[in-house]
């Protein structure tokens, strides 16, 4: 059988070393078990009197989750389309940025932050929470979930690029992070050939990923330890690698998808396919080869109603190519993509 490309992360001794996080970090952040209740806690503290800005293009489980806190609003974002000039944001909003798939630039962001200085800005990071954008970023906040870049069980960082007051966790760690630890290791013994059922880690993962939904409390012992002894900068650079890598063996085009380029340090590889169909065709396709792609963000029905939007999330697929890949990864890979077979030639991709 095939190795598994993609999934969840295994326990990885070997990242640790390096540097931990970058120089510039500040030193006054905060940790959460997630993301999501990272921002829970910082609109507690903003009790916006309006509503929160979030983009069109998002995790609509996290806008939802939000929604319970302010009431939310949209603005279009699609991938290398952003138009702030359409933002209405007023003071007594709040606005959630985001650098989606890693491809934004912090040029409009900045520009627009010194434009409305009343409306406070959240930036969501948490597909490059150590590039040049959050490096220089203005905003009132920043947050990541580390565990979609980094081989930890749960973890959201916060900070204030501006130095303002950061929100406290709500507790203590909860059972999430270390379900999702156990599945980590077990899964490492998996892949190194021990007589570990896959069954077992996966329900682990899943369990663990349930209990965290959310979840504002702090993040399990392991994840603060190895953060700072993790080499961040290494596993950031080998995804970069393996990405552009990947990139370099696929077409740009073909009847049934299109690629994304690559941005400059890209969040896994994003295929536009030709429709719905053929994308759920090619997501089971790839599973069945035990490569497991996942949909940045299937919509629920709770989302933007914006239509670009939602004709795009219903054609998108990433591929699951990060610092674990190696070369015989990558060409596999390629070579299953390449299998999956031509559809119609028309309608073009647009």
């Amino acid at each position: 059988m095939p190795p598994d490309i993609g999934s969840e992360f295994h326990w990885e001794p070997g990242v640790l070393g390096g540097d931990g996080p970058p120089a510039w970090f500040p030193a006054h952040r905060a940790l959460f078990a997630t993301a999501c209740g990272a921002l829970h806690a910082v609109l507690r503290l903003l009790q916006p009197r309006g509503r929160l800005f979030v983009p069109s293009y998002f995790c609509t489980g996290v806008a939802e989750s939000l929604a319970h806190v302010v009431p939310i609003g949209w603005y279009r974002h699609l991938p290398d389309a952003l138009d702030l000039t359409a933002l209405p944001a007023v003071p007594g909003d709040v606005v959630l940025a985001q650098n989606l798939f890693a491809r934004e630039e912090a040029a409009p962001w900045q520009a627009w932050i010194e434009a409305h200085p009343a409306v406070p800005v959240i930036e969501d990071h948490s597909h490059d929470p150590f590039g040049e954008w959050p490096r220089h970023s203005t905003a009132a906040y920043a947050v990541a979930s580390l565990r979609k870049t980094l081989p930890l069980p749960d973890g959201g960082l916060l900070w204030s690029p501006s130095g303002r007051r950061l929100p406290a966790s709500s507790g203590p760690p909860g059972p999430g992070g270390d379900l999702k630890l156990a599945a980590m290791l077990l899964k490492s013994a998996w892949l190194d050939g021990e007589d570990v059922p896959r069954e077992v880690f996966r329900a682990l993962q899943q369990q663990g990923e349930q209990t965290l939904l959310g979840s504002s409390a702090r993040p399990c012992a392991t994840t603060a330890a190895v953060l700072p002894l993790m080499d961040i900068a290494g596993v950031r650079r080998r995804s970069t690698e393996r990405a552009r890598a990947l990139a370099a063996l696929l077409p740009t085009e073909t009847p049934d998808w299109r690629l994304l380029p690559p941005g400059r340090t890209p969040f896994r590889l994003q295929l536009v396919c030709r429709s719905e169909p053929i994308r759920d065709a090619l997501q089971q396709h790839l599973a069945r080869h035990h490569i497991f792609a996942p949909v940045h963000w299937r919509q629920t029905a709770f989302h933007s109603h914006d239509e670009q939007t939602t004709t795009l999330t219903t054609r998108m697929l990433t591929l699951p190519v990060d610092h674990r890949c190696t070369d015989a990864d990558l060409h596999r890979l390629a070579r299953v993509l390449s299998s999956a077979g031509n559809g119609a030639p028309d309608p073009p991709i647009r």
